[in-house]
């Protein structure tokens, strides 16, 4: 996923509550969603800068000699720079990206039939 394409913005945006339960008609339930979905992004996200840093890991014991990699703080200054995981999900939410599905109401429906 590329986050930096992301119509997301980096700041706290006020939202309609509203437009957030739109789909779920309940505040509490889309904000669940939104929260999983916000951990599944910052798990990427980590694993992502986790894999990028990996190759500039120095296994040396000594702490005596400190190295300043440019690229390093680039990857660094990157992932900084982007919006947080919960903007990132509730963009999604709201695009109507996320996928979500509440088994209990699956359940009463194939009760009423």
């Amino acid at each position: 996923m590329d986050y930096k394409k992301s119509k997301a913005p980096v700041n706290t945006v006020t939202r309609n509550i509203m437009d957030l339960c739109r789909d779920t008609d309940n505040i509490y339930e889309s904000v669940a969603i939104i929260a999983k979905r916000a951990n599944q992004i910052s798990i990427q996200i980590k694993d992502d800068l986790s894999k990028k840093l990996a190759e500039f890991a120095s296994y040396n014991d000594t702490l005596e000699e400190v190295f300043e990699n440019r690229e390093q703080i680039e990857i660094s200054r990157y992932y900084e720079k982007l919006p947080k995981a919960t903007l990132l999900a509730t963009q999604e939410f709201i695009e109507d990206k996320v996928y979500w599905r509440d088994p209990s109401r699956e359940a009463a429906q194939t009760q009423e039939f």
